[in-house]
């Protein structure tokens, strides 16, 4: 079950929500936790699908940045996957794992972020790649 204090911190909403608890956040680095679900959007014949992974670090940047914002007393930020580099997947969780995911920021230029995403199951890293997320201007 998606546990109801991550929701203000994304823009996203069930049934396309890759993460349930926001563990860490800060100005360099987000991680969060996730336990695959039978029946999850992304879930197909029992494993935690490629789509699910990439996108499962982009709202573990999102959850970071979301709370960052909110200790600023601003609303969280929408972003978009602009880019993806070196995606290395090196296994599918499956139904009953729980996921770690770390979000490290690398740098910045305008509304571009470009971070590298970790994703592991205890301490293996079943997959990562470098992202650049695009946030949309405040109003």
């Amino acid at each position: 079950m998606i546990q109801q204090e991550i929701l203000p911190f994304i823009p996203q909403r069930p049934p396309f929500v890759m993460v349930d608890k926001l563990e860490q956040a800060d100005e360099n680095c987000s991680v969060t936790s996730f336990t695959v679900r039978e029946g999850h959007l992304f879930v197909k014949n029992g494993l935690f699908t490629e789509p699910g992974l990439i996108e499962n670090m982009a709202q573990t940047a999102a959850a970071g940045t979301g709370a960052l914002a909110q200790r600023n007393n601003k609303p969280a930020p929408v972003g978009f996957i602009g880019a993806l580099r070196g995606l290395q997947i090196k296994e599918l969780p499956a139904v009953g794992d729980t996921i770690t995911t770390t979000v490290t920021f690398i740098h910045q230029v305008m509304n571009a972020h470009i971070v590298q995403g970790s994703i592991r199951i205890g301490e293996r890293e079943i997959a990562s790649c470098e992202l650049k997320i695009f946030l949309q201007a405040e109003n």
